[in-house]
């Protein structure tokens, strides 16, 4: 099979790639062409996943679909952004039918639920990895960023944590659990749903946020500095799942949320006097701490005493 042929097959074809919206014109010609709405920003993520380092090989090609996908997303989510389309470039040790069949059904459904379209892309031989570029919109001067946090601000997060990290023992293949405990925490690592309408909700009220992707505190730690504050999350606020506290323990379970990484849920510091409003129309906000002069992350216990914390988080090129 031919590139051009496994373009029109697998990608061209598929119902997120179809024109729409702000997308006038898709696969097929040198270039996509968008629209923007009048009064309106474009933002743009670009995220690389690598078999073996982002996910394991052999991988099903549903699953990497939805999640290869889903986790670009979560950077428009973390930006107060609207989906509005993505490129794919895409690179196979061999065009293997029903794994891109498979792989581009997960692209298609997760695009449905996060409204975003397939606008183009590249593919090529070699070792497997994905990159993929999304695009959004924000009102002008409306984007959420890293930068605003300031003392007296809570810090906040979408939901619970530390599933995924949970779950890559399962998916490696390394760890068992009872069928219903997998079937939760494996979702969570294969099929992530970006929070895009908290950022959403978040646009005028958040003073800095960002999604979890490398761990709680090393991506918290990312505020921090470009606020140039000091975030302190109290140990017994963190929000977990119950059903990884009773398979892992509170302990790990808590290493899982702090450090773990893949959960892709938002981050943010938020003016307390706009917590009340947001929890009145039901979004899923946990006050896990607040913000302070300093910097850094400190983590808290029950006594507001400072903890130790070896592990922080995910870092591609720290060292052994």
């Amino acid at each position: 099979m031919g590139e051009f042929e496994l373009i029109r097959r697998y990608f061209a074809a598929a119902a997120c790639a179809r024109a729409g919206g702000e997308m006038l014109l898709g696969i097929g010609d040198d270039c996509a062409l968008l629209s923007l709405p009048a009064a309106e920003q474009l933002v743009v993520s670009t995220d690389t996943l690598v078999a073996g380092v982002h996910f394991p090989e052999p991988c099903d090609g549903f699953l990497l679909g939805q999640r290869a996908l889903a986790v670009s997303v979560s950077d428009l989510a973390a930006m107060g952004a609207t989906p509005i389309a993505f490129t794919l470039a895409l690179t196979l040790p061999a065009a293997e039918p029903a794994w891109l069949e498979a792989f581009a059904r997960g692209l298609d459904v997760m695009a449905a639920a996060c409204s975003i379209r397939l606008a183009g892309g590249d593919t090529t031989r070699g070792p497997l990895s994905l990159t993929l570029t999304v695009l959004g919109r924000v009102p002008a001067g409306q984007a959420l960023t890293r930068a605003g946090a300031r003392p007296g601000d809570l810090l906040c997060v979408g939901g619970t944590l530390g599933e995924a990290a949970g779950a890559l023992p399962l998916v490696l293949g390394q760890a068992q659990a009872p069928e219903t405990t997998a079937l939760e925490l494996l979702a969570r690592y294969w099929s992530p749903q970006p929070q895009l309408a908290l950022g959403q909700a978040l646009r005028g009220r958040a003073s800095a946020v960002l999604d979890i992707s490398d761990g709680l505190l090393a991506d918290c730690g990312h505020i921090a500095e470009a606020s140039g504050v000091a975030l302190l999350v109290e140990r017994d606020a963190v929000p977990l799942c119950a059903a990884l506290v009773e398979w892992l323990g509170p302990a790990r379970a808590l290493e899982c949320a702090l450090a773990g990484g893949d959960d892709y849920r938002l981050a943010f510091t938020l003016p307390p006097a706009d917590l009340a409003p947001l929890r009145e129309a039901l979004w899923p906000i946990t006050v896990i701490g607040r913000v302070e002069a300093g910097s850094g992350v400190h983590v808290l216990d029950a006594c507001g005493q400072r903890l130790a914390v070896a592990r922080r988080g995910y870092n591609h090129f720290a060292s052994d």
